[in-house]
C-alpha cells in the first residue's frame, strides 16, 4: 500500500466502515484459511475486499491512521492488524514499537501483529524485519523469524543463532521456520533438540526434522509427541502419518483404534475422532467401508465424510451425495451463558453424507483407486497431483497437499496456504 494525501475532506462514516471492516474481515479470514470448504478462489474474493478497505484507510492518510489507533482501545486481533499495517505503511517506528509492546502483553494483539507482518509485502517490510532480527529482545527476534517464515524468506545467520538461544519461544519458532523454509543444513542442530526439556521445542524439532528429510529418529520422536497430550499432538500425528512407511502408518492407526475401544467401556469420542482423521490422512482405501458405516452416526458423520473425501477425492457436495442436516445438532458455541465451551465446531461447513448415495458411489468407483498404497484425493501421492490439490482443493486438503510436496522433496519450502491469495496464485503460477 502507498500512502496518498487526501485532497478532499474525508467522510467519517465511510472511514469508520473501512476501519471496522478491515478488523472484521481479518478475523473472518483467520477462520476461512482453516475451513474445510474454502477454495483459493473464494479466499481471493475475501482478500480483495480486505485490500479495498485497507486501501481506503491508506488513501485517507492521517485520518485513517487515527481511526485505527483509536480502535486499539479494544485491542483485538483485527484492530491490531489494521493499526499495524497503517504503521508499516507510514514507516512510523514509534507507532509500530507501541504495537509490539502491546503484542508482548496480549495474545490477541500478538496474533493481529503477526497477521499484519505476514500480510504486508516484502517491500513494505524492508528494514523493519532487519531491525527486529538485530534486537536483543527475544520476543522481537521471534516476531522477525516468524515473519520470515510467513514470507518463506531465509533469516540466514539469525536462524542458527536463535536455535541456540535460551528463550524457549524463540527456539521453537526458529525450529518451525527452519523446517518450513527447507534449511537442510541445520538438520543436525535440529535433531539435537529432540530431547529438549521444553516439550513444545522438542515437538517442533521432530516436525522440522521430518520435513527436512529425517525418516528415522524424527519419526520416533514424532511418535512420542503424537501419542502424548501436548498442544502439537495433532500436528505431529499428521506429519507422522504422511511421512511414515505405509505399513507403519497402518500400525499406528490400528494401535490408536484399539485405544478407542476399551473392553466394556464407551469409546472416548475425542479419541475416536482422532482415529477418523488419521484414517483420512493415511489414505488407506481399506478404511472406506468403516468410514461409510460411521456416516449414520450424527456425532461422526461429517468428519467421516471429510476423511472419505481425503482418500477418494469425492466431493460430497458437488456430487450431490449429501443429506439434510438433522434438526437436533448444535453447531459451535451454545447460547447458554453458563456454557464455558466457546470453541467453533470443527465440523462446521462440512456436508452431511447420505450413506446410501455414498455407498452407491463407492461401489461404482472403488476399483479406480490404487490398491496397497497411500491414496490422497483419489490418486497416488506425487508432486503433480499434490500441486493440483493446491490449485483446486479446499483449505484443509491444501494443508495436506503442501506437506506432501515437502515430504516428497526435502529442502523445499512448505507452500504458504494461509498467505494472501494473490501471493499464493503467483507462486502456483511458477509451479509446473
Amino acid at each position: 500500500m502507498q500512502n496518498c494525501t487526501f485532497r478532499r475532506q474525508p467522510i467519517p462514516a465511510v472511514l469508520h466502515q473501512h476501519a471496522e471492516e478491515s478488523a472484521i474481515l481479518r478475523n473472518i479470514r483467520s477462520v476461512l484459511v482453516r475451513a474445510p470448504h474454502v477454495e483459493l478462489h473464494r479466499l481471493r474474493r475475501l482478500d480483495e475486499r480486505l485490500f479495498a478497505h485497507l486501501d481506503g484507510l491508506s488513501v485517507a492518510g492521517e485520518f485513517g491512521t487515527q481511526l485505527c489507533t483509536q480502535a486499539l482501545e479494544r485491542p483485538g486481533a483485527g484492530e491490531v492488524f489494521a493499526a499495524t499495517l497503517r504503521a508499516i505503511d507510514e514507516r512510523n517506528a514509534v507507532a509500530l514499537n507501541r504495537i509490539v509492546m502491546l503484542a508482548q502483553a496480549l495474545p490477541d494483539a500478538r496474533r493481529g501483529l503477526l497477521s499484519a507482518l505476514g500480510w504486508a509485502s516484502a517491500a513494505d517490510l524492508k528494514g523493519i524485519i532487519r531491525t527486529l532480527l538485530e534486537s536483543v529482545d527475544p520476543f522481537r527476534r521471534t516476531l522477525a523469524i516468524a515473519t520470515c517464515r510467513l514470507h518463506r524468506a531465509d533469516p540466514s545467520p539469525a536462524l542458527p543463532a536463535a536455535l541456540r538461544h535460551d528463550d524457549t519461544t524463540l527456539r521453537a519458532e526458529a525450529l518451525r521456520t527452519a523446517g518450513e523454509i527447507g534449511r537442510v543444513d541445520l538438520l543436525a542442530q535440529i535433531q539435537g533438540a529432540f530431547g529438549d526439556a521444553d516439550e513444545h521445542v522438542a515437538a517442533r524439532a521432530a516436525i522440522a526434522a521430518c520435513l527436512l528429510g529425517d525418516r528415522a529418529d524424527a519419526l520416533v520422536a514424532l511418535h512420542a509427541v503424537a501419542t502424548g497430550a501436548g498442544p502439537l499432538r495433532d500436528a505431529a500425528t499428521q506429519c507422522l502419518l504422511l511421512a511414515s512407511n505405509f505399513e507403519h502408518g497402518r500400525q499406528f492407526v490400528a494401535t490408536l483404534a484399539r485405544r478407542d475401544a476399551p473392553a466394556g467401556d464407551v469409546p472416548d469420542a475425542a479419541l475416536k475422532r482422532r482415529v477418523i482423521r488419521s484414517c483420512g490422512l493415511l489414505g488407506d482405501p481399506q478404511y472406506v467401508g468403516w468410514l461409510i458405516s460411521l456416516m449414520t452416526d450424527d456425532a461422526y458423520a461429517r468428519l467421516a465424510g471429510e476423511a472419505f473425501t481425503l482418500i477418494t477425492g469425492a466431493d460430497l457436495a458437488k456430487l450431490d451425495l449429501e443429506r439434510k442436516p438433522p434438526d437436533a445438532v448444535q453447531a459451535g458455541p451454545t447460547e447458554d451463558a453458563a456454557d464455558d465451551d466457546v470453541a467453533l465446531d470443527e465440523d462446521d461447513s462440512l456436508p452431511w453424507p447420505d450413506v446410501a448415495l455414498v455407498q452407491r458411489w463407492w461401489h461404482a468407483n472403488a476399483a479406480q483407486l490404487p490398491v496397497g498404497t497411500r491414496c490422497f484425493m483419489g490418486a497416488e501421492v506425487d508432486a503433480e497431483h499434490a500441486t493440483q490439490v493446491l490449485r483446486k482443493g479446499a483449505q484443509r486438503q491444501r494443508f495436506v497437499a503442501a506437506q506432501h510436496l515437502v515430504l516428497l522433496s526435502a529442502g523445499t519450502s512448505l507452500f504458504p496456504v494461509c498467505a494472501p491469495a494473490h501471493r499464493q496464485a503467483r507462486l502456483l503460477g511458477n509451479v509446473h
